[in-house]
């Protein structure tokens, strides 16, 4: 079973291998790509400036590696909620993020172990965009076996 309640914790026994995760889907908006690209810090022309991504070879701006890992995260703890710990996240990228598009979350569990307060989960999680696959991950995490109060 993988219960899907945002903002409620997913509890390490409520986890089988195999479990899907709820879909996610994000717009991919300019004001999405230029608002997180200066919020990281990322002042690289082709997340900002259309004409300055063309002559660079891009169609369009698009969307820079760290939005990718935090929606990445996002889309791990919207599941999980707040009592879990992500203790690792790894990212590969594959086709732009252009405004215009929509990016779909999806996950699955492929592995879990139990500790003495609750396990480690291992999720393969990939947002798929109309190009392709966008963003493909491995996210470990904490859940616990019980919630905090």
């Amino acid at each position: 079973m993988t219960p899907s309640r945002r903002g409620a914790t997913i509890l390490f026994d409520e986890v089988a291998v195999g479990a899907p995760l709820p879909d996610l889907r994000i717009e991919i908006t300019p004001t999405l790509i230029v608002s997180a690209a200066i919020a990281s810090r990322d002042y690289e022309a082709v997340h900002l400036d259309r004409d300055m991504a063309q002559q660079r070879g891009s169609k369009d701006i698009f969307m820079n590696i760290l939005t990718s890992n935090g929606l990445v995260g996002r889309y791990v703890t919207d599941w999980t909620g707040p009592d879990a710990l992500l203790k690792s996240v790894d990212i590969r990228l594959g086709a732009p993020n252009y405004p215009g598009d929509t990016m779909v979350l999806a996950g699955r569990v492929t592995a879990r172990e139990a500790t003495a307060d609750g396990g480690i989960v291992d999720l393969e999680v990939v947002g798929r965009n109309g190009l392709g696959d966008h963003v493909t991950a491995t996210v470990r995490v904490h859940l616990p076996a019980q919630a905090n109060c």
